[in-house]
């Protein structure tokens, strides 16, 4: 608990991560009101995921962005807590075409596993190991009551020893939740070349955990990639690819 009040204090005293929350709260209110197919969605949603407003947004538009664009491949995400950014990919699909696709959904299901000394924040982040618990049993009730769960494939374990065991051929849409240097790195190292050009990446955690920007920029200078992300919030990132 005192790890988590220092994180509070220290996030306090970043301008943007107050403005990004103040912000926050007011499309939350605004998405309980609104009659938009978004808001609708958000409001199945919301109490099933710790994700923003505005980084469920960026998953909604990336998701409705795949048939429209004639993109082949499956939806991915890695890390996924007690499922809700999941569910509203898996819902749009339904509503808005692509329910042939396969939704994989890639976690511990016991809690986010502990930072390494990669992670420059580590003091901080060690005090959040075993959180974002959602139960592979619960997650699995909540696509079940969705009516999302027949095109979808549940993997339990660390990225590091499922991602490269698992299927998956082509990507069209990858959501990376991880929040340590090494998920985050594992999920880029091993599924970024799925990723289809004119495929969406959102990174859930770049600008709030040190360790999850360190890995994505170390992968982006590796590959002699731009660094060209859309900026979601103060935490969330956006990668259109565009280049093997």
């Amino acid at each position: 608990m005192k790890k988590r009040l220092r994180n509070i204090a220290y996030r306090l005293g970043e301008p943007q991560w107050v403005v990004s929350h103040a912000f926050r709260m007011l499309t939350h209110v605004y998405d309980l009101l609104s009659p938009s197919d978004f808001s609708r969605l958000y409001r199945m949603v919301r109490h099933h995921t710790m994700c923003s407003n505005a980084r469920l947004r960026g998953l909604y538009r990336a998701t409705r962005h795949i048939p429209e664009a004639g993109l082949k491949g499956d939806i991915v995400e890695c890390g996924t807590a007690r499922g809700g950014s999941a569910a509203l990919m898996g819902l749009v699909m339904r509503e808005f075409g692509g329910s042939q696709r396969r939704l994989f959904v890639f976690d511990t299901f016991e809690g986010l596993p502990p930072p390494t000394e990669e992670d420059p924040d580590f003091d901080i982040a060690s005090g959040y190991t075993g959180t974002c618990l959602g139960t592979l049993e619960d997650v699995e009730n909540t696509f079940r009551n969705f009516g999302i769960i027949n095109n979808t494939v549940f993997v339990k374990g660390l990225f590091q020893d499922t991602l490269r065991s698992t299927p998956i051929s082509s990507i069209a849409l990858l959501h990376i939740d991880g929040d340590w240097y090494d998920s985050v790195k594992t999920c880029l190292n091993e599924l970024y070349d799925k990723v289809e050009i004119g495929g969406t990446i959102q990174i859930d955690d770049f600008g709030f955990w040190k360790g999850a920007r360190k890995a994505v920029t170390e992968f982006f200078n590796e590959r002699s990639i731009p660094l060209d992300l859309v900026r979601l919030d103060f935490s969330g990132r956006q990668y259109v690819k565009t280049e093997m």
